[in-house]
């Protein structure tokens, strides 16, 4: 059964251009691995303003990035021993310190 990885990033303002062209390039590698199975890269578009949310710290944009993986053990025995992973890490390395969640979850529903 497919897993979903879903990865949480704060960037700061000024790198977001070079934050998604890092990305660009490492999901040109993720549609080239066969443990992938799609992904996308989201941009946080409200302020987090509203009672109970979450506001964005000053100076800073919040993307969610989504990886549909064949299972969990195929893409951290596969993928991330395989000869594709060097190339995807090299492109996100510099934004790895903005990570604020990264974990695997199983899809429960779908529509």
């Amino acid at each position: 059964m497919s897993v979903v990885e879903y990865l949480r990033y704060v960037v700061a303002a000024e790198q977001a251009a070079e934050f998604e062209t890092a990305y660009a390039r490492a999901g040109a590698v993720l549609t080239r691995a066969p443990e992938c199975l799609d992904w996308e890269l989201a941009r946080r578009t409200d302020a987090g303003t509203g009672a109970g949310e979450d506001p964005d710290p000053a100076g800073t944009v919040r993307y969610v990035l989504r990886i549909r993986w064949t299972s969990a053990s195929e893409h951290l025995q596969g993928f991330r021993q395989g000869p594709l992973f060097r190339e995807f890490f090299a492109a996100i390395r510099p934004y790895l310190p903005g990570v604020a969640e990264m974990r695997h979850y199983e899809v429960t529903l779908e529509g």
